[in-house]
Protein backbone atom coordinates (compact mmCIF):
# COMPACT_ATOMS: atom_id res chain seq x y z
CA UNK A 1 0.00 0.00 0.00
CA UNK A 2 1.41 3.36 -1.00
CA UNK A 3 1.62 5.63 1.85
CA UNK A 4 1.08 9.79 1.74
CA UNK A 5 4.71 10.94 1.57
CA UNK A 6 3.71 14.46 3.45
CA UNK A 7 0.66 16.36 4.55
CA UNK A 8 -0.42 19.92 4.01
CA UNK A 9 -3.21 22.28 5.42
CA UNK A 10 -5.00 23.65 2.74
CA UNK A 11 -4.23 27.22 3.47
CA UNK A 12 -0.54 26.62 2.99
CA UNK A 13 -0.96 24.19 -0.06
CA UNK A 14 -2.80 27.80 -1.85
CA UNK A 15 0.76 29.79 -0.68
CA UNK A 16 2.95 26.51 -1.99
CA UNK A 17 1.60 25.08 -4.81
CA UNK A 18 4.06 25.95 -7.33
CA UNK A 19 6.90 24.43 -4.75
CA UNK A 20 4.56 21.13 -3.99
CA UNK A 21 4.69 20.91 -8.06
CA UNK A 22 8.28 21.03 -8.11
CA UNK A 23 8.52 18.60 -5.35
CA UNK A 24 6.39 16.40 -6.90
CA UNK A 25 7.93 16.28 -10.59
CA UNK A 26 9.29 13.40 -11.88
CA UNK A 27 8.71 11.21 -8.72
CA UNK A 28 6.75 8.84 -7.22
CA UNK A 29 5.73 11.16 -4.00
CA UNK A 30 2.07 12.09 -3.08
CA UNK A 31 1.32 15.04 -0.74
CA UNK A 32 -2.26 14.31 0.49
CA UNK A 33 -3.80 18.42 0.38
CA UNK A 34 -5.87 18.45 4.35
CA UNK A 35 -8.94 20.31 5.26
CA UNK A 36 -9.44 20.88 8.93
CA UNK A 37 -6.94 18.16 9.52
CA UNK A 38 -8.96 15.40 7.12
CA UNK A 39 -7.14 14.53 3.79
CA UNK A 40 -9.82 15.83 1.06
CA UNK A 41 -7.25 15.57 -1.90
CA UNK A 42 -3.78 14.08 -3.23
CA UNK A 43 -1.44 15.83 -5.51
CA UNK A 44 0.63 13.63 -7.57
CA UNK A 45 3.02 13.51 -10.11
CA UNK A 46 1.80 12.96 -14.13
CA UNK A 47 4.55 10.04 -13.78
CA UNK A 48 2.83 8.67 -10.78
CA UNK A 49 -0.71 9.24 -12.57
CA UNK A 50 -0.07 7.18 -15.48
CA UNK A 51 1.69 4.08 -13.42
CA UNK A 52 -2.02 4.21 -11.65
CA UNK A 53 -3.78 4.27 -14.85
CA UNK A 54 -1.25 1.82 -16.74
CA UNK A 55 -1.76 -0.60 -13.42
CA UNK A 56 -6.08 0.08 -13.82
CA UNK A 57 -5.74 -0.99 -17.42
CA UNK A 58 -3.78 -3.99 -16.64
CA UNK A 59 -5.59 -5.14 -13.59
CA UNK A 60 -8.94 -5.11 -15.79
CA UNK A 61 -8.10 -6.85 -18.88
CA UNK A 62 -9.03 -10.70 -17.87
CA UNK A 63 -6.59 -11.93 -20.69
CA UNK A 64 -3.61 -10.03 -18.92
CA UNK A 65 -4.74 -10.98 -15.78
CA UNK A 66 -4.33 -14.79 -16.76
CA UNK A 67 -1.30 -14.19 -18.63
CA UNK A 68 0.55 -12.59 -15.57
CA UNK A 69 -1.30 -15.65 -13.08
CA UNK A 70 0.19 -18.48 -15.78
CA UNK A 71 4.19 -16.60 -15.15
CA UNK A 72 3.28 -16.50 -11.51
CA UNK A 73 2.78 -19.96 -11.83
CA UNK A 74 5.48 -20.92 -13.84
CA UNK A 75 7.62 -19.35 -11.35
CA UNK A 76 6.58 -21.56 -8.50
CA UNK A 77 6.98 -24.36 -10.26
CA UNK A 78 10.77 -23.63 -12.14
CA UNK A 79 8.95 -24.33 -15.01
CA UNK A 80 11.75 -21.18 -16.70
CA UNK A 81 13.55 -21.29 -19.40
CA UNK A 82 17.52 -19.79 -19.52
CA UNK A 83 17.63 -16.40 -21.18
CA UNK A 84 19.89 -17.74 -24.16
CA UNK A 85 17.20 -20.16 -25.00
CA UNK A 86 14.52 -17.72 -24.97
CA UNK A 87 16.80 -15.08 -27.96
Amino acid sequence: MQVIDSYVPITQAKAKLLDMVRQLQGTNDTIAITKNGVPEVVLLSMKKFNGLLETIDVLSDPAMMEQIQASSQDVKTGNLIDLDEAF
